[in-house]
């Protein structure tokens, strides 16, 4: 049977017709998350099973221990008691310690009882999670039980970020932002037939604009299989989501403003993001504005933002827009950074960007790291993310900036928006609501897998951070918290940073007069197709839930 696996809300999947279902340094080697790339189980739009990995915590017990764990409700042994006692145990070294691993033989029933007393220790709403015996449970199962099952206000389930990593595909992707693909990022506008998937953006030097592929085009049809209506929804997922580079794949495809369907073939390969892009300048209404792609907090973006506001600053704009509609998270420090480089001194001296909140248990103390909470400042010098650390940063000392935003704004990418509008900065939003995850995790390894569990949540200077259903503009109401600015549909019928872009044009339009165009369908009302690109929903993204956190660091 078909299922919707998502561990986020408006995940889309490809299903056949009437189915009815539809970074320590790096995050991974330290560093806590607030929210991104999916390792190969876990990109496909048609899953077939949790996610998770099979690393370890299989559904028999090969343990070679000589004693089992035994359960007793309501008792919660220190997790380090099962710490590293493994079904399946690594040998060897790890590549990114240069350590041996600290597996050893154990089974599933102490995998399981690790991730109880872990859960029950860290995890931010752990009074409301049912103490379940882990007795019979497949690790990757049992897991899944230990979140809370309550909602927000608005209906949506209050946990909606609970996920696994195998470990070495977590490491690989936090530090380097290398995943297999051709470089495209698709946006599923529908995930049921009549199906439409876009291409959203493409980064360079890939296989993608080796191809030509540019924002806008549609896919057709995959290894001959039809996008729009076809039933063979392995093969489409197969083609769009390759697991591995070097598979080659045909695409029928209809590039913008063509009427005139091209076949082209595509090869994956590992890609390397290029998280910044577009930096330019836009006369508008006499003004100097800046124009910045955002689309990820990973490690390599750090320079390319000095690099971005530095070119900015020397232009002398007198307003940004910071254009993160596809940008989930990632590490908090760098969103501290683009938050100072956007205000400079004047109203972040001094002030907390960001101050973690855990479970009652720990008022004081990081319950990971063991240090006092100290709230996170606006960094005026350089992190170390992806070059010397301790340099001074460029800043734009700008009083407002307008954030061009989607559903796929999430987590260290919202922070930005509420820590600046806690020191008093004015953010402009233009186009839908984001994610709504004012909340993190550090990265927990054990056995081969990486846990995420909500473990923190995070508060601005004014220890504002509730908004689990998002920030939303003004003028499109929604559930958010709302913030002046302008509800726009994403435009896949114009590139990214071209002023006649719907939210771009908008943008300058509301930082011209305030005013916004007639809010645009936040959906398509189809009648076969979607009745035109302009109007089309955001889409789903197909990130990774890694590339939909924050993400903040613990030394070894």
């Amino acid at each position: 049977m078909l299922r919707d696996l998502s561990p986020r809300r408006k995940r889309r999947r490809l299903t056949r017709a009437g189915a009815g279902f539809y970074r320590r340094r790096p995050c991974g080697a330290g560093r806590a998350c607030y929210g991104h790339r999916m390792p190969t189980k876990h990109r496909w739009l048609l899953a077939a099973a949790v996610v998770t990995t099979a690393a370890c915590g299989s559904s028999t017990n090969t343990s070679s221990s000589s004693s089992t764990p035994t359960y007793t409700a309501g008792t919660y042994p220190p997790s380090s008691t099962f710490a590293g006692q493994c079904a399946t145990p690594r040998t060897g070294t790890d590549p990114i310690t240069g350590q041996a691993y600290p597996d050893k033989p154990g089974s599933t029933m102490a995998e399981n009882m690790f991730l109880r007393s872990w859960t029950n220790e860290l995890y931010l709403w752990y009074l409301e999670v049912p103490d379940t015996n882990p007795a019979g449970y497949a690790t990757a199962d049992y897991f899944n039980l230990l979140k809370t099952s309550l909602t927000t206000a608005s209906g949506n389930p209050k946990d909606k970020f609970h996920f696994t990593y195998a470990t070495a595909d977590w490491e690989s992707l936090s530090q380097s932002g290398v995943s297999a693909g051709y470089g495209a990022q698709f946006a599923i506008i529908a995930s049921t037939p009549p199906r439409q998937v876009l291409v959203a953006y493409t980064d360079p030097n890939t296989p993608a604009t080796a191809a030509n592929l540019a924002r806008g085009a549609e896919i057709l049809s995959v290894d001959g299989v039809d996008m729009v209506n076809g039933s063979d929804t392995t093969t489409l997922n197969n083609g769009l989501f390759p697991s591995a580079a070097g598979q080659t794949h045909t695409f029928s495809v209809q590039d913008l403003g063509s009427s005139t369907p091209r076949t082209i073939s595509m090869t994956s390969a590992n890609v390397t993001e290029t998280p910044v892009q577009n930096v330019t300048t836009l006369r508008s209404h006499g003004s100097t504005v800046g124009y910045m792609l955002f689309n990820d907090h990973i490690a390599t973006a750090e320079q390319l933002l000095v690099n971005g506001f530095s070119q900015l600053a020397a232009a002398g704009v007198s307003d940004l827009v910071l254009d993160i509609r596809y940008n989930g998270g990632g590490y908090l420090d760098m969103a501290s950074e683009v938050a100072y480089m956007i205000a400079g001194p004047g109203p972040t001296t001094g002030k907390t960007f960001e101050r973690t909140v855990f479970n009652d248990k720990y008022p004081s103390t990081d319950p990971v790291t063991g240090q006092a909470l100290t709230p996170t400042p606006f960094h005026n010098t350089t992190q170390g993310f992806s070059g010397a650390s301790g340099q001074p940063l460029p800043s734009l000392n700008l009083s407002r900036v307008t954030v061009l935003a989607s559903s796929s704004t999430c987590s260290a990418s919202e922070s930005i928006i509420n820590s600046l509008r806690g020191v008093g900065v004015e953010v402009i939003q233009v186009g839908s609501t984001t994610c709504g995850k004012p909340y993190g995790f550090y990265p927990q390894d054990n056995c081969g897998t990486t846990y995420f569990s909500i473990e923190f949540q995070g508060l601005n200077n004014q220890n504002f951070g509730d908004y689990p259903d998002g920030f939303s503009p003004a003028n499109a109401g929604g559930l958010g918290v709302l913030v002046p600015g302008c509800g726009v549909a994403d435009d896949f019928t114009h590139a990214l940073g071209d002023p006649n872009e719907a939210r771009l044009a908008a943008a300058l339009g509301y930082l011209a007069d305030g005013s916004c165009p007639a809010p645009s369908a936040s959906a398509a009302s189809r009648q076969g197709r979607a009745p035109a690109l302009s109007a089309a929903p955001d889409g789903d993204l197909r990130r990774g839930p890694w590339r939909e956190n924050r993400i903040l660091r613990r030394q070894r």
